[in-house]
């Protein structure tokens, strides 16, 4: 087994065939919560009547805010704090006193089941003493606004700004100056499955949790905290999840408190599935920004100065932070060269669902700005589109190439490696960009508008603080690997089973892979920010190589032969040359720790592999070493990690309907070094899928009172299968020397530049400026008949 391989995904057979075990599969017979949530974007808690509820027959406990105590009626946790954050406002997982977006929890019930749950639900009655609301983004940002937080002067959340170089003296030597604007509008991630929870607590005091997170061991230390206990009584397992995209990120939402508190106060294992209108209210949601952009060059197209000034959409709290506009105005510069760089950002408060990061969190936004500006500078200089982007590309010699900026985890954003002006030349010729020309005049002689477009982003991954693998090989030669991370379809099984099998020399499917279970492995961080293949991957390397040197000490006292003279391959281990010489990782296991396997030895095998270990134990362990061929070990990278790509979308547009179809989308992409091609491309489809989305149909639509417009995907459009063609993918790898594996993290690129490559296309499609994203055939007809 080597990297580049295309093995085949372990989990698909299991989730394809109907055998995946999701979070509502669990604890059948459990009580189910159903919560009452605010029909008002703003205002006063006057009075809540339960006693409708607790007169149904079923139920078992209503709850309000009062009925919290402790630490439970605190505000929830500030999971990213910074300290540009003037307004650290959590919501508290019942409200309070003042409701401050639609779908806000106000009461919980808990029944015998979901129906009798919801009729209660019901049944309360809510007094709201209506507030003003605010949920234009440039209106909530103006000094008067009405006020989401009453006790704020004004609604900003952060504010954060920082400059490379000297920007106000490059654009005084900028031949040209140019001011644009661009409007990023509000989206979702919709995962097929919705959130998901169920708790119980057992007799002795602890408590175990399922729960459709990307982050299960951070939910079991918040749990920890909560109930106040150690986190050997909390255990959290995130079984098969149906899709993230950042939406089951980390942090503590309502429910993740309220169900397991319901747990403990009854007694009784507490259930909650999410329904999809919850979701569109109650779930996190992202993208809205609004940038100013100010950019001086020179004749020939060299940026000397660029800067941008934008606002962020927080939501009514922020749980995350400013996490997504500093990751949007530290990879706004891409691939170029901007020695005179400044941006600042204000965070505002609004009175709609909070943001947190989404599939790409940041990027597509700061991908959508730079490449717009780069078309639009190249129009008004008459520069060809490549050719103004070849001049300000870093170039390969140039690495590691500092941004000058503050990347997201708090050290400098600097690239490890790349060769971008080649990714640009490969992109090109496989889209066909020197003939397009002449085939655009073609199709308009025909009466048909064509345009190309593209793309080009930096995306950074693979950031710490860490993550922690152990690696076990078992009596019977099959190795167990379990890490904290947990999966939502990225193919974790399979990568790394696949990291495993290529240093110890176990086939593949004689590894089982166990993730996002404290149960096995009880620390980490979470599956965001494309860092699994990075972080975890490097971890389970470690491990593997431990266990690899274990196994090689024992092995070369046993064959009296050098460690650097032994070979791994189909579950032994021998001496070069002679596979005839060997002996099986499992019998080096028994041999290391013979009592491990001392009892219920009940197979021939497994007797006779024991009755080895009693025998070989006048052979000490190596000095150093623990019994069994086992280890734990944890990585932690320096710094971050960035991969890079070019997306090219050729697109027709309907004359009449202006409707947008895509003739042609090629993705030249580059994560470092590969260990699965299929994995790859899967994230690769499944995120231009997103992006796709995100350019042409999924807008999270409010109006002025705060009211969610299309909360259904009846009004909320998402791209079908008939939609989304199926793009050209090309492959480079420049390693990152950062990791002893090579890799970047692939998770967010086929998402991040969409928006801006398909912006790019309608506008050299119709010789018109596209300036604002989502666009929509009735609004790119109003562009063109004003």
């Amino acid at each position: 087994m080597s990297f580049g391989e295309r093995v085949e995904r372990r989990e698909d057979r299991r989730l394809l065939t109907g055998n995946g075990r999701y979070t509502d599969d669990f604890a059948p017979r459990a009580a189910h919560a159903a919560f009452v949530r605010s029909d008002y974007a703003h205002s006063r808690i006057a009075d809540i009547d339960v006693s409708g509820a607790l007169a149904v027959d079923g139920v078992h406990a209503v709850y309000t805010h009062e009925d919290l105590d402790g630490r439970f009626a605190d505000p929830l946790p500030l999971i990213i704090p910074h300290e540009a954050i003037v307004a650290p406002r959590t919501q508290y997982a019942l409200a309070k006193d003042e409701i401050r977006h639609i779908g806000e929890i106000v009461a919980m019930v808990v029944a015998e089941d979901r129906y009798v749950a919801e009729d209660a639900a019901g049944a309360i009655r809510v007094e709201y003493e209506p507030l003003p609301v605010v949920v234009d983004l440039a209106r909530a940002a103006e000094p008067d606004a009405p006020l989401v937080h009453g006790d704020r002067p004004d609604n900003v959340m952060g504010r954060v700004s920082e400059e490379n170089g000297d920007v106000d003296a490059g654009l005084a030597a900028a031949d040209h100056v140019f001011r644009w604007h661009f409007d990023i509008q509000r989206s979702a991630s919709m995962p097929l499955e919705a959130r998901a929870i169920v708790a119980r607590f057992d007799d002795e005091g602890g408590l175990l949790m399922h729960d459709s997170t990307q982050a299960p061991t951070g939910v079991r230390a918040g749990l920890g905290l909560l109930f106040d206990l150690s986190l050997e009584k909390v255990q959290v397992v995130a079984p098969d999840v149906g899709g993230g995209f950042g939406v089951k990120v980390i942090q503590f939402y309502p429910e993740e408190v309220l169900v397991p508190f319901a747990a403990h106060r009854l007694g009784m294992a507490v259930k909650w599935t999410e329904d999809r209108r919850e979701h569109f209210i109650g779930s996190t949601q992202e993208r809205r920004q609004i940038h100013d952009v100010t950019v001086g060059l020179s004749d020939e197209g060299r940026i000397l100065g660029l800067e941008t000034s934008f606002l962020h959409d927080s939501g009514a709290y922020c749980p995350y932070g400013l996490i997504i506009p500093i990751i949007t105005a530290a990879q706004l510069p891409g691939p170029y060269k901007l020695e005179n760089y400044r941006y600042d950002f204000t965070a505002v408060f609004t009175n709609t669902v909070s943001t947190s990061p989404y599939r790409g969190a940041g990027r597509p936004h700061a991908a959508f700005v730079m490449e717009r500006v780069m078309d639009r500078a190249a129009a008004e200089l008459g520069l060809d589109r490549a050719e103004i982007r070849r001049r300000n590309l870093i170039q390969p010699d140039e690495f590691p190439y500092d941004v000058g900026v503050t990347y997201q985890d708090g050290g400098p954003t600097v690239y490890d490696s790349g060769d971008y002006p080649g990714g640009l030349e490969l992109l090109l010729r496989e889209a066909g960009y020197d003939g397009f020309e002449a085939r655009q005049q073609a199709a308009k002689d025909e009466g048909r508008s064509i345009g190309l477009g593209f793309a080009c982003y930096v995306e950074g991954t693979g950031i710490g603080p860490y993550e922690g693998a152990a690696v076990d090989v078992q009596i019977d030669g099959s190795v167990t690997v379990s890490s904290g991370m947990a999966s939502q379809g990225q193919g974790h099984e399979t990568i790394f089973a696949q990291i495993v099998s290529d240093d110890l020399g176990v086939p593949m499917e004689r590894i089982r892979v166990t993730t996002g279970d404290t149960r096995r492995f009880g620390w980490g961080v979470g599956t965001f920010a494309s860092r699994t293949a990075v972080v975890a991957g490097n971890a389970v390397a470690k491990a593997s190589h431990t266990v690899r040197r274990q196994a090689e000490a024992l092995a070369a006292r046993m064959l009296e032969a050098d460690p650097e003279d032994l070979e791994f391959a189909d579950g032994n281990v021998h001496v070069v040359g002679s596979p005839g010489s060997g002996v099986a990782l499992g019998q080096l296991s028994a041999i290391a720790n013979p009592l491990r396997y001392a009892y219920g030895t009940e197979s021939a095998e497994a007797a006779r592999l024991t009755r080895l270990a009693y025998a070989h134990q006048d052979v000490p362990l190596p000095e150093g070493t623990t019994p069994g061929l086992n280890a734990v070990e944890y990585y932690s990278p320096k710094s971050g990690v960035f991969g890079y790509g070019i997306h090219a979308a050729v697109v027709e547009i309907d004359p009449d309907t202006c409707e947008i179809r895509i003739l042609d989308y090629v993705v030249m992409h580059d994560c470092g070094r590969i260990i699965n091609p299929t994995i790859v491309e899967g994230q690769l489809y499944g995120g231009f899928a997103q992006g796709l989305g995100g350019a042409l149909y999924e807008r999270i639509a409010y109006d002025e009172d705060g009211q969610l417009q299309n909360a259904s995907f009846m009004d909320f459009l998402m791209p079908y299968a008939t939609e989304v063609p199926e793009p050209r993918l090309h492959h480079t790898e420049t390693p990152s020397p950062n990791n002893e594996l090579g890799v970047k993290g692939v998770g967010e690129a086929g998402t991040i530049p969409v928006a801006a490559a398909i912006a790019n296309a309608i506008s050299d499609a119709l010789g018109m400026q596209i300036d604002r994203m989502p666009i929509s055939p009735s609004e790119l007809h109003a562009l063109l008949h004003p």
